[in-house]
Parts: structure tokens; sequence; C-alpha cells
């Protein structure tokens, strides 16, 4: 524990010293220095990646002890030697050559045009990783793991020293990512948020990151992947058709097994699906980033198998609610579309195009590329789940007419920082042809401040109550309820936890004298209030004869 604290304290050191730099040299909040900090944060985690993949691999290099003593050895080596190392590696590790290393760019920092030494020696991991590590768009061209990190500096004459300056960090900072490798999803979850937790909020423009708590994703994944079904499932497909940085998918497969399981995403963002490649990386999910693609997936849905887009195990999804799609909205109200937007497409707002209900799209399209006995879970606005009419209606209606509904959790207020809108999450099952749970949870959390907005937090045991309550399908009094099919039905197919709760009537056990004064006690107040409606009215009446034109 103590050496797994010192890991985390000396990682969240380094991403500050990165963060400084970026501020020193004119970047603070810049709209690229993300970029720069979490590539200069992976180029450090894949060399250290690296060299405890070599140790592993080669006896002799076991025994080195430090970075620049190992840097010694991997250069001493002929090419046959390391292209036998290399092809002994897991194939989750980057390749790189010995000029990739940092400790090769540290001794080398005082040449002319180091920033461009710095840069080629980026985009050359890149290009040497292309086929494992690039992200695809929608029209099949490759999104690269580096940029050119120089090219944010606008003052070419500032830009070796900013690189000099980057690098020394890397190179200087008395730590390995090595002692971490072991430590799994739950360390990185943690490193991860903080790294991109001033990069991936939803106040950024038309396409902004929704970032998802970690409480709504564990209980999403808890749900999905009840405990005694985690690490029994094999060869299972996940799906986030608006994936942003990959926090649901990374809680699905760290519930699942991250060696049973291959994940799919898209996302309209470059920058979302760069943070998802990052996660990934993190989450020795390399295998996936192929099926990482960047593309409007209302618009040209990529995962396709044979004649129909592809259909998933799992998905998971916290779509965008309301965003203005109306510049191709025509283009999906088509023939091909129909049965994939089955309820119907919002219409354009003539008022506010920005309020037109993209959820519903989304919605749709999971159900579509859900497979017969598949699991979904969806955050959806709460109106979603008691609208009378509309697409909406018609979504839930689909729902309990094919029997494919697990339940609904309503999220307390503001458990989204960044938006005031009540969230519910829709579990969608079609292996459930029985009840269905209905958790009404909007009471639980503690609101604390964060930041100009205020937020709920869920305790872990209020999380756990939340899914057990949905696992075990437990009544219980104003919490949670179990309900028909054919109930749902005759509730306009709300639903709502709220609207299926007993009404509770208490019943007093009192003496006949008792229940005489209680109503002499009514009645003697009802005289009091006529008697003083009396008085007003005759008071009033009085005050209007005095009334006159003038």
């Amino acid at each position: 524990m103590v050496i797994e604290t010192k890991l985390q304290t000396n990682t969240l050191k380094l991403i500050d010293d990165l963060k400084s730099v970026c501020a020193n040299y004119g970047l603070g909040n810049d709209g690229n220095e993300f970029k720069i900090i979490t590539q200069a944060f992976l180029y450090k985690f894949l060399n250290d990646q690296f060299i405890a993949e070599a140790k592993k691999k080669d006896k002799n290099l076991a025994k080195v002890k430090d970075a620049e003593e190992f840097y010694k050895c991997i250069s001493a080596m002929s090419a046959d030697e390391f292209a036998r190392l290399e092809r002994k590696m897991d194939g989750n590790i980057a390749k790189l050559e010995p000029i990739h290393f940092i400790r090769f760019l540290f001794q080398r920092q005082n040449e002319g045009d180091f920033a461009k030494l710095v840069d080629d020696t980026l985009l050359n991991i890149a290009t040497l990783n292309n086929d494992i590590f690039a992200i695809k768009t929608e029209g099949e061209a490759k999104v690269v793991l580096f940029d050119r990190i120089s090219q944010f500096i606008a003052d070419p004459a500032k830009r070796d020293e900013f690189c000099r300056a980057i690098i020394n960090k890397l190179v200087n900072f008395q730590f390995s990512f090595e002692g971490s490798f072991a430590k799994g999803y739950d360390f990185y979850a943690t490193i991860f948020e903080y790294l991109i937790k001033d990069y991936n909020s939803n106040s950024g423009g038309k396409y902004a990151e929704y970032y998802t708590p970690h409480s709504v994703a564990r209980i999403m994944a808890s749900i999905l992947v009840p405990k005694e079904q985690q690490n029994t499932l094999t060869n299972i497909s996940c799906y986030d058709p608006a994936a942003g940085s990959g926090t649901l998918l990374m809680n699905l497969a760290h519930a699942i097994g991250e060696d049973r399981c291959t994940i799919y995403t898209q996302d309209i963002s470059q920058k979302s699906s760069n943070l998802l490649r990052l996660n990934l990386i993190l989450n020795s999910l390399v295998l996936s980033i192929s099926n990482v693609i960047q593309g409007n997936t209302l618009l040209h849905p990529y995962h396709k198998e044979v004649n129909r887009l592809k259909r998933f195990d799992y998905i998971v999804s916290n779509p965008p609610f309301k965003l203005d799609f109306s510049d191709f909205r025509e283009q999906l109200d088509c023939d091909e579309n129909q049965q994939r937007f089955f309820a119907g497409i919002p219409k354009i707002k003539p008022k506010d195009k920005s309020k037109m209900e993209i959820y519903q799209l989304f919605l749709q399209h999971i159900i579509f590329s859900l497979k017969p006995e598949g699991k979904a879970a969806v955050v959806v606005p709460t109106g979603f789940i008691t609208a009378h009419s509309g697409i909406d209606k018609a979504i839930r209606q689909h729902l309990v007419e094919n029997k494919m509904l697990a339940g609904v959790v309503s999220m307390p207020s503001n458990i989204f920082a960044t938006t005031g809108t009540n969230v519910s999450i829709l579990f969608i099952d079609g292996a459930n042809k029985s009840d269905v749970v209905l958790v009404d949870a909007s009471n639980l959390g503690e609101k604390i401040k964060d930041g100009k907005n205020q937020k709920t937090i869920l305790t872990t045991a209020e999380e756990q109550q939340i899914i057990d309550s949905f696992n075990q399908k437990q009544v219980k009094d104003d919490f949670s309820v179990v309900v028909s099919y054919e109930e749902i039905a005759n509730k306009n197919y709300s639903l709502s936890a709220g609207q299926y709760f007993d009404v509770k009537i208490d019943y007093v056990d009192i003496t006949p004298e008792e229940f005489a004064a209680k109503m002499k006690g009514f009645s003697d107040n009802l005289e009091s209030l006529f008697s003083e409606s009396r008085r007003l009215e005759d008071e009033i009446t009085k005050q209007l004869v005095k009334v006159q034109y003038e």
C-alpha cells in the first residue's frame, strides 16, 4: 500500500510538473495544452512499459537497476539481438528503437534543432506503431499516436527550450511506471481522471466531451455484470456509440475482465477519441484501439457485419441529450434508417435548434445495435421515463412490448456537476421476459460545492444499495419496486418508480371520547374560519359602497 501511494503521488506530481512547463510557456489553459500533457505522459508511460517488458523477456536486462544503465545495454545490442527481443514481447507493448528512448533525447538536448529531434522521435514512434495504435476516422484516415508538440509554441525561438523543459521533467523525475503495471484498473482510473480533469468537460463547444462520474459508471457496470458473473464471460463485444473518453467502457471491461472482451466505439470528437485511446493503453486494451472510430455515429455508423450494422453483447452510453443536428437531420430521415430509428426522428426546433433531442436517436441506435439477448445501460434525462407521448413514449412502448427492459434507476439531482438536468439510467436486457425493477435513488447522496456548481456525491454504501436492490429485485418502501410488463403498459408505459409505490394509510386506535374531541376541534376551527370569512365579506361590501367615480 505504501508503494502504491508513492507511485500515485509521484505520477500526479509528474502531471502537475508538465502542466507547469506549459504554463511557463504561455500554454496554460490553451486549447492545445491537453495534447502536450497527454502525449508527454504517454511517451513516458510507453518508455517505462517497454523497459519493464524487456526485463521480463531478457535475463541480462532483468538485472539492470536504472533507466540510464538500461539504455546503455539496449544500445549495445546488435540489430538481430534487438529484433529477437521485440519478437518475444507482448502485443500490447509499443515497438521502440534505442533512439526512441527518453534517455537518448536527454543526452542530445544541447544539440541544435532539438525541438525537431523531439518531434521527429515522436512521429517516428507513431509511424512504427500505426497498425495497432492509430485511430481511424469514418473515412478510413488514420489519426496517429503523437503530434509535433513543439508546433504549439508560437515563437520558433523558444521551441528548443520548451522541448528541453519537457524532456527534463520526464528524465529527471525519480520514478518509473514499472511498479505500476501490475496495479490494474483501479490505479489507472484515478490517474486518468486526474490527467484529463481540466480537459474533459461539457463546456467546450458544439460537440463537447461529456464526462460520466465514476459512481454512475460503477453502478452501470455492476448491474450489467453482477459480481457472480465477473470473470466468467468470454469473447464479449462491448460498444459505446458516443464514447467520450471511455469511462463507461473501462468500468464495463474491468467488470467483465479486460482479457475477455473487445471494445468498439465511435465518437464525433477527435479530442475524445485521443483520450479514449490513452485510456485503452493504460488499461491493457491496446488491441481494441483499431475499433476506435472518430466520426458521426448517427449519420455514418462505422461498425458493420455482412450487410447490416454490427450487433453487440453489451452497450453502455451517456450520449448528449440536446444538440443542433439540423444540418444533417434530413439525411437521417430516409428508407435505410426506418428500422434503426423506429420511433421517429426529432423535428427541428424553430426557435432553438440547440434543444433538438439527439439522445432519442442514440437510444434508438443502441436498441437496434444490441444482440437479441444483449444488455445495455444508457444515461437519459429523467423526463424520458414519464413523457406522455411522442418519441420518448414510443421507445418505452417498444421496450415493453418486445420484453427487453430490465429497469430504471433515477439518480439524485446534480449527480453531474456540469448539468442541472436530472438523469436516470435505463437498463435494457433482451433476455428479461419477466419483472422490471424501478429504483428511485433521487434522495440519496450528499450535496457539495464543485467549483461554481453544486454536485451530489454518492457514498460507496449508497452505490451498493442501488446495485443490490436492482440485481436482487428488492422491494423497498419509497425506494424500489418490482412491476410486470402489463402493469407498465397500464400506466401509459411510465418507468417512474414513484408511480408504482403503494399509498400508505396510517390507522391509529382512539377511544370514542378522543374521536369526539377531535371532531369538535375540527368543527370549532371551521366555524371560526367561516365567521372570519363572513366578517371580511361585510367589510369588503362596505368599502365598495364608498368607492366613487371621479
